[in-house]
């Protein structure tokens, strides 16, 4: 199946969705935006209660679910500290090492938004150099933000309407070099440009899929339950997400890879094997893996909600994972590939 990636399409629709502040519980904008592009492209969908979008690509028996999130990691409001900084803590799997000096967005529960910055306590190695090297960062010792502000007190903070439960978002830094693409929550924004941009291709070419295939854009996927509602009749899931890089690893920055197990248990061994049926078929540069200790998609938290499915995962090899992600174009197409030849494939 011949249907080249339009590179300018997914770069233009993952700066978009990179844009919009999406820590995971904080949905509303994402989901607006995610809307709007459905109805740019002319597909029908329904929003679940707590943020997902489902969109119908039509078909008719068998339904596939393929899903991708659009929420991302973050930080919350846990005080305010004596001097008017905040005392954080993480938003999915955040780590202080991956964020410290990062620069945030505030956003209060008014719909204020204060600029800040994610900062180690003491904060200059000109004058606590010892210090700063011999203690750990941990969110709630010894970082902090500290607010775009003129402030010394927690009173005066507060007086900004800044409190306890307010999301902290950071800051993307989305940049291309060449065809790498550097961003945070390449985790899982790229997924989701690339389903849009296979949508965008159905669409262009006329192509219906040989079975009933929705694609859900889930919110709550960071933290375990993106996709623990599904519509009923669905018998097969397929997650797009990231592969992350490392030196157990075969996935590649460059290729797509096909997921034989994660942290919680092996994916559903026939759906793989289709899906790897598929990508040697279409000629596609792809590598299985293994994803442990940390890693799971949104493909388990319906399994554990009890669905009767068969499940399984792709993504482009991802390194820095939740941190300052980088991926190629390369590993961009063949997930792109693989995920259109897939929801064109008829069922066995």
């Amino acid at each position: 199946m011949a249907y080249a990636l339009d590179k300018e399409y997914f770069l233009h629709t993952f700066r978009r969705l990179a844009a919009v502040d999406s820590t995971t519980g904080q949905y509303v904008e994402i989901q607006k935006l995610i809307c709007g592009i459905l109805d740019e492209l002319g597909f029908s969908y329904e929003l679940t209660r707590k943020g997902g979008v489902i969109a119908d690509l039509g078909g008719e028996g068998h339904p596939l679910c393929v899903t991708a999130h659009f929420d991302d990691i973050g930080l919350m409001v846990r005080k305010i500290n004596a001097d008017g900084t905040l005392n954080v803590c993480p938003v999915g799997g955040l780590y202080p090492f991956y964020c410290v000096t990062e620069n945030v967005r505030i956003h209060t529960r008014e719909g204020k938004i204060y600029t800040g910055t994610v900062c180690r306590t003491p904060n200059s190695i000109h004058v606590t150099e010892e210090e700063l090297r011999s203690v750990l960062a941990d969110f709630r010792s010894n970082v902090c933000v500290v607010p775009d502000l003129d402030v010394h007190s927690a009173q005066e903070t507060e007086a900004h309407g800044i409190g306890t439960g307010d999301i902290i978002a950071l800051d993307p830094r989305t940049q291309i070099s060449g065809d790498y693409i550097k961003s945070r929550f390449i985790d899982d924004k790229a997924a989701v440009a690339l389903t849009l941009a296979a949508m965008r291709t159905m669409k262009k070419e006329g192509l219906v899929p040989a079975r009933r295939v929705y694609v859900y854009f889930a919110a709550y996927e960071e933290i375990g339950h993106g996709t623990t509602y599904l519509p009923m009749e669905v018998e097969d899931m397929l997650a797009v997400d990231i592969a992350p890089t490392g030196p157990d690893q075969t996935s590649d920055e460059r290729k797509v890879s096909i997921f034989a197990k994660d942290s919680r248990f092996p994916y559903h061994w026939a759906l793989t094997n289709e899906i790897r049926e598929t990508a040697i078929g279409e000629g596609v540069d792809f590598v299985m893996d293994i994803f442990t200790p940390h890693y799971g998609t949104d493909c388990d938290g319906s399994v554990l909600a009890g669905y009767d499915i068969r499940h399984a995962a792709i993504g482009p090899g991802t390194a820095n994972s939740h941190g300052y992600e980088r991926t190629h174009m390369d590993g961009i197409r063949n997930t792109y590939r693989l995920l259109l030849a897939y929801m064109m494939r008829k069922p066995d």
